[in-house]
């Protein structure tokens, strides 16, 4: 895909990787770049390419305002995610249900809006950040994990049904990220930078799996071992 001159929107783009994402396809040239966030006062950068769009991943009617403000997209970043609920035995299952409302329910409910936008414009690009957690066995974690897991067969199944309209459908998978979301982690962190370039590369190049760092390719080469090296 040919991102100069493109139409893009990208979902939690107030801060960390949406915020990056923003700013990397305002350098490679595209025209518009929808900056949707719950809050789109929030959005804080300043060029005429960029339209903040309230989104709110949980509320369908935000997202069917914003595909009918949006409807000359040509790329869709599915990005806005919460994590923190931690270990889906002991963690109160409201928290748990409500990561999975977001970073699962919420990709979905954004392509379901989203496909025949891209459709209706030829064909496109839809992508969704997920996490080398997909992968992952992280009690600590078990409820990010699943979402993203869930999300995972998501892109998967998605990618096989829109490729018929002509829609391409990329998955991301990365490490840890420095954002506010793993601040207090003391991890070695990839910048969101470094990320968003790396998804744009992958948008461009047109490839449909995108695995941003070391852990991301490691637990993907584990899949195919035993369950015990999944475990983190």
């Amino acid at each position: 895909m040919i991102l100069s001159g493109a139409n893009a929107l990208v979902t939690g783009a107030n801060r960390g990787l949406g915020a990056a994402l923003v700013t990397g396809l305002l350098a490679r040239g595209a025209s518009t770049v929808y900056a949707a966030a719950r809050d789109p006062l929030l959005v804080g950068l300043d060029d005429p390419r960029v339209v903040p769009v309230r989104l709110d991943v949980t509320e369908l009617s935000t997202i069917k305002e914003a595909a009918a403000r949006a409807a000359d997209v040509d790329l869709v970043i599915n990005n806005a995610g919460v994590g923190g609920a931690g270990s889906l035995l002991t963690t109160d299952p409201e928290r748990a249900r409500a990561e999975m409302e977001t970073n699962f329910w919420g990709p979905v409910a954004v392509l379901r809006e989203f496909a025949p936008v891209l459709a209706r414009r030829g064909g496109g690009t839809a992508v969704t950040v997920l996490s080398a957690l997909s992968w992952a066995a992280a009690p600590w974690a078990g409820s990010y994990a699943a979402t993203k897991a869930a999300a995972w067969s998501f892109t998967n199944g998605a990618r096989a049904e829109l490729r018929v309209r002509n829609v391409h459908v990329l998955g991301v998978h990365l490490g840890f990220m420095d954002t506010d979301m793993i601040a207090h982690l003391d991890v070695p962190k990839i910048a969101a930078a470094e990320v968003a370039d790396r998804i744009l590369d992958g948008v461009a190049e047109g490839t449909d799996e995108v695995l941003v760092d070391a852990p991301s390719r490691m637990l993907k080469e584990a899949l195919a071992g035993p369950p015990k090296g999944l475990e983190i």
